[in-house]
């Protein structure tokens, strides 16, 4: 849909092309509860063998279906049509999900980190074959659900927090099947919060970019990907313009942007035509699907267009 509207020297073109990102409805059905369940199985077991990473591992299962829960729930709310009061639905739910994940994440991390140094003063006994069991099914329920997300990790932020959050348990897993072999091998009970803590610390790199990345999407700040100078430079080539002014770039949801730019004409507004071609031209290069323009004649358009101003 688009709409043009001129007056005098100045034209305003909001072009809308949103995309139909893919739906993760039956990955987040699955996901949450698969990872329900071996949470349940994981918690009883690690309690019985006496495992920290096993204990630490269900605990950071069960954030992770709470951060499944959000996205999914963001991932509705999206698909909400605009109303009179957010004209532009209710997609900024899955910037608000893909923070809310990253700092569930960190709250994982020193959750796992403060029990696995606690274990290290304190050590106790474990049952490392039992560890090595338990982790290993946790490795293929995680890497599955993981991969049901890998598709869209790189085109939305949001459905990345999932993908994030499963490959994290996969690898908590991993180090506890590690950790599981030493202690069988050896009997070095350190090994166990060890392997915790090097885990975590591999969750913090991870998630640290997340968040640092939702939280600028949350703050309206220019999404990671398109960059400002270029986008001025593409307008400023167009025929006709002599420079431009009030260039605005923001996100209006993990997948779709939106941009605004006042575009200095002398020669006069060229005609809808032309911001048609610049909105396509837009979404086209930098994948911005809401793009508004104004065109000014000059410094003083006041002067040429009587009674509108260049407002």
């Amino acid at each position: 849909m688009a709409h043009d509207h001129s007056h005098g020297g100045h034209g305003h073109h909001h072009g809308h092309h949103h995309p139909h990102p893919a739906d993760f409805s039956k990955a987040f059905a699955i996901g949450i509860l698969l990872n329900l369940a071996f949470v349940g199985v994981e918690a009883a077991y690690g309690w019985w063998a006496n495992s920290m990473a096993l204990l630490a591992d269900a605990g950071h299962n069960l954030s992770d279906v709470l951060g499944l829960a959000i996205a999914w729930g963001a991932a509705m709310l999206a698909k909400r049509p605009p109303s009179r009061r957010f004209s532009y639905g209710l997609r900024g739910a899955s910037i608000l999900a893909a923070l809310a994940n990253a700092l569930i994440l960190l709250i994982a991390v020193a959750f796992i980190t403060y029990h696995a140094v606690m274990r290290l003063i304190i050590p106790d006994l474990v049952d490392g074959e039992t560890v090595i069991v338990v982790a290993a099914i946790g490795i293929v329920i995680n890497g599955a659900t993981a991969l049901m997300f890998a598709r869209g990790r790189r085109s939305d932020l949001n459905v990345r927090g999932a993908y994030l959050h499963m490959v994290a348990d996969a690898l908590v897993s991993a180090g506890v099947v590690v950790a599981g072999i030493a202690i069988a091998t050896t009997g070095w009970l350190w090994v166990d919060p060890v392997a915790s803590m090097i885990v975590a610390g591999l969750i913090f790199i991870a998630t640290a970019d997340m968040l640092r990345e939702s939280l600028t999407m949350a703050l309206a700040g220019v999404p990671r990907g398109i960059d400002p100078d270029e986008v001025e430079a593409h307008l400023n080539a167009l025929p006709g313009v002599a420079r431009i002014h009030d260039l605005h770039i923001w996100p209006m949801s993990t997948t779709e942007f939106a941009l605004t730019a006042h575009l200095v004409m002398p020669e006069g507004f060229p005609g809808d035509l032309f911001l048609a071609d610049c909105a396509q031209g837009i979404a086209h290069r930098f994948a911005i699907t809401h793009s508004t323009f104004q065109v000014e004649i000059g410094e003083d358009c006041t002067a040429i267009v009587t009674g509108d101003g260049c407002s």
